[in-house]
């Protein structure tokens, strides 16, 4: 089949420098597609790259295709897929693991050392025209689910798996820390899971006003550089304070906040990435309290 337009791409030669270029063409290996992309999110990794060229112990050391938010059509099909045919619309996993190590047959590939994730150093991703990816974390979509929406299915997914790692169930109360895109999206899958209150904090008011718009029983406008303030204003927005919190901003305030605001015997679930180290952490008070503090790398099995 002829491909049309070459392949134009979205890559980032070094910190501070995007361009839009041809690159080859990915023709599809065994048990891998070419995908015709559709749609690409662009997420805060894509920008902390561009502005910083690096994300901890990740660094962009050669030219880098961005983008791993993505849907396309399915343009040829490699050896041995069957599952799949051309002119099939798909939502792609971005991650690929070894499939091999303890960690992929445990069940969670996530944390695979080996994972090939688009748009993570030293690995390209997808935003660009055309793009291979392997045919089993690339997911055929019902006639009703969007091309937009497929490509939003990626961070969906984090915010299902921070509520799986956080245990919510029914009738729960919940606190977000961060009304931002993943924050909204935490939001929605708490509450699909079961949770009776979330309340959602957030230093910009518009992103509030948006996350009550999508049904969060309730806001709190950050407005003191004190955690445990903002906490106290938590428990009253709430009524008592919550059972689970889960902390999307990564800023040490808001982490603090997170440790004193959850119930004893609570979760703390950390989301957000903020820098390696963090400065001071009331990590006595959340041990004495028996407040749980769990780890988000990506998603697996969502």
């Amino acid at each position: 089949m002829a491909l049309e337009g070459g392949n134009l791409s979205a890559v980032l030669r070094r910190k501070g420098e995007l361009v839009l270029e041809d690159t080859p063409i990915p023709k599809p290996g065994k048990n891998e597609v070419q995908i015709r992309m559709q749609r690409v999110g662009i997420c805060g990794s894509d920008v902390h790259y561009l502005q910083h060229g690096r994300i901890g112990h990740f660094i962009v050391e050669a030219p880098m295709i961005l983008g791993h938010e993505s849907s396309g059509i399915v343009s040829e099909v490699g050896e041995g897929v069957e599952h799949l045919r051309v002119g099939d619309r798909v939502a792609i996993e971005p991650g690929v693991p070894c499939r091999m190590c303890s960690f992929c047959k445990d069940g969670r590939y996530h944390l695979c050392p080996d994972v090939i994730f688009c748009a993570t150093p030293p690995y390209h991703g997808s935003l660009r025209r055309y793009y291979t990816h392997a045919a089993d974390f690339c997911f055929k979509l019902p006639d009703h689910v969007s091309l937009e929406e497929a490509a939003l299915l990626e961070p969906l997914s984090v915010g299902v798996h921070a509520c799986k790692r956080a245990g919510i169930t029914l009738g729960q109360t919940v606190l977000i820390c961060g009304a931002g895109p993943i924050g909204l999206v935490s939001m929605l899958s708490a509450k699909a899971m079961g949770a009776a209150e979330v309340v959602m904090t957030d230093l910009d008011e518009k992103r509030l006003a948006k996350a009550r718009e999508m049904g969060a029983t309730y806001t709190v406008k950050v407005d003191s550089k004190d955690p445990k303030i903002v906490a106290k204003n938590v428990e009253g927005a709430l009524g008592g304070m919550p059972d689970v919190t889960i902390e999307c901003s990564g800023a040490e305030p808001s982490v603090q906040m997170a440790f004193y605001g959850t119930k004893s015997g609570g979760v703390v679930v950390l989301v957000g990435l903020g820098p390696n180290e963090m400065a001071t952490l009331p990590i006595v008070n959340a041990a004495l309290r028996e407040v749980d503090i769990r780890g988000v790398f990506r998603y697996c099995n969502e």
